[in-house]
């Protein structure tokens, strides 16, 4: 492994390998620390022809690569497993914007871009890249890609696998495949570009992409909803795509324990209305319309709403501070969960007629097994995903709570196969899912993906021990 560390050093720099156990650690840990593993070295390439070399290097060694971007994945999917015999290969060097264009409505980010850059790089030109995420100061494109992020804005603009044109890939045995064509069409047969695009590192390694950027909004109101339940949640988006149209870019789901949590561990927070609600929405609708105009338009749909019976109470955002402030509330659900303790994650999606049934289901299959179960339910309940977390209000109740997990997530789980959703909306497969994904593919389907695999890595290689 000298010999491998010393080649990789002669790549990049040895300023730019880092071997010594204790500097790695910040790289052999994943966000949540439910993953810890082990690793010959980190390596930070600073260009693709730098990339190429690492994966030659370590292809010809036969040495397992860990692709890693800013390490805030959710299923240890950028970690290294826990036998040593991985190198990891950090993008964060590779931060460069190479070009905008905004005549085509598109910019070309290299994988180690935070996403912030990016959607600076755009305002910049006067143009919206619409991804929006709680870690988008830390999280990089290359791991967006790589994991087919998703976020608040999904609704109106779709997810990564939407918003890329096309990308470069250094492959597993180290040849470099160059689609940075910035086409909206391109019928040439293969989209070869999708391989890439939720793999998660394990065909090959994104150096670069590129994105497509949108017109930007003049303009753009929020709002707090106070609903009676999530079927009246469902009928308020339906009733507001028909009054605002395309122009609804968000519409987030908030069930009462997931603000409670926020109220009490992130400071400064406070309740939006009065009274307490079992379910909240998160609103927000842009456009080129002046500011005061979409307000108005807002705010007619929340009182037809609450005339109606499908909203309890509402506010929209008087200011830019207001609307922070509301999705500040949402944004730091998972932060103050984190801070409450662990509990079992979910990240599914359903069709959206078919949410309600979900957490009617989910909740009497719980509780007849858990009576004292917290449900912290919240997410992007306009294109149907949903962050279904659950725990015991007490330490000693939650430790016993969690070693059930697998118990939990077949309940969690095959309600959700049964709905015809899946049981990974956004986050990824890694290592947290990769066995409960093999129990709902069909044979068919496992068997694609191995071919594919197989085709693209024949050794093994690239990200070992995730997705399949």
């Amino acid at each position: 492994m000298n010999d491998v560390v010393g080649a990789l050093a002669g790549a990049v720099g040895m300023s730019h390998v880092i071997h010594d156990a204790a500097a790695m650690v910040p790289y052999l840990t994943d966000w949540r620390g439910r993953y810890t593993g082990r690793a010959i070295a980190v390596v930070k390439p600073g260009n693709t022809r730098e990339t190429a070399d690492v994966v030659r290097i370590c292809a010809s060694a036969r040495v397992p690569m860990v692709p890693q971007g800013g390490n805030t994945g959710l299923c240890g999917g950028a970690t290294p497993l826990a036998d040593g015999e991985s190198v990891v290969i950090s993008m964060a060097r590779m931060n460069r914007i190479r070009a905008v264009d905004g005549a085509n409505n598109a910019l070309v980010a290299e994988a180690g871009c935070t996403l912030a850059a990016v959607q600076q790089a755009a305002e910049a030109a006067s143009r919206l890249f619409p991804l929006s995420l709680a870690s988008e100061g830390s999280c990089l494109v290359g791991g967006n890609i790589s994991t087919n992020a998703g976020g608040v804005q999904v609704l109106r603009y779709g997810n990564m696998r939407e918003l890329v044109l096309g990308v470069e890939v250094v492959l597993p045995d180290g040849r470099i495949w160059d689609g940075l064509r910035a086409l909206r069409k391109d019928n040439t047969g293969y989209d070869l570009k999708q391989l890439f695009i939720g793999a998660e590192g394990t065909l090959g390694i994104v150096t670069a992409a590129a994105l497509k950027l949108f017109p930007r909004p003049r303009s753009s109101a929020t709002a707090w909803v106070a609903v009676p339940d999530p079927q009246a949640a469902v009928a308020l988006l339906a009733l507001l795509r028909d009054r605002c149209g395309e122009r609804v870019n968000a519409f987030e789901l908030v069930g009462r324990p997931a603000l409670e949590l926020v109220l009490r561990h992130i400071p400064a927070m406070r309740a939006p209305l009065a009274g307490a609600h079992d379910w909240h929405v998160l609103v927000e609708v842009a456009d080129a319309l002046d500011g005061a105009a979409l307000d108005d338009m807002l705010e007619r749909a929340i009182a037809g709403a609450i005339e109606t019976g499908l909203a309890v109470d509402g506010a929209v955002a008087s200011s830019l501070g207001q609307a922070r402030a509301l999705w500040s509330l949402r944004e730091n659900i998972s932060e103050a969960q984190k801070i409450e303790g662990v509990s079992i994650k979910h990240d599914i999606s359903v069709p959206v007629s078919r949410i309600p049934e979900f957490l009617q289901r989910a909740r009497a299959a719980l509780t007849a097994m858990w009576p004292d179960v917290r449900i912290v339910a919240f997410g992007h309940i306009g294109d149907g995903n949903l962050h279904y977390n659950l725990s015991m209000p007490g330490a000693f109740d939650n430790a016993g709570f969690v070693a059930r997990t697998g118990e939990v997530n077949r309940i969690v789980h095959d309600l959700v196969a049964a709905l015809n959703g899946s049981i990974s909306a956004e986050h990824g497969i890694g290592q947290l899912k990769r066995d409960e994904n093999a129990r709902y593919k069909s044979d068919v389907e496992l068997d694609l993906m191995w071919t594919v695999k197989r085709a693209l890595d024949p050794h093994g290689l690239m990200n070992p021990g995730k997705v399949v």
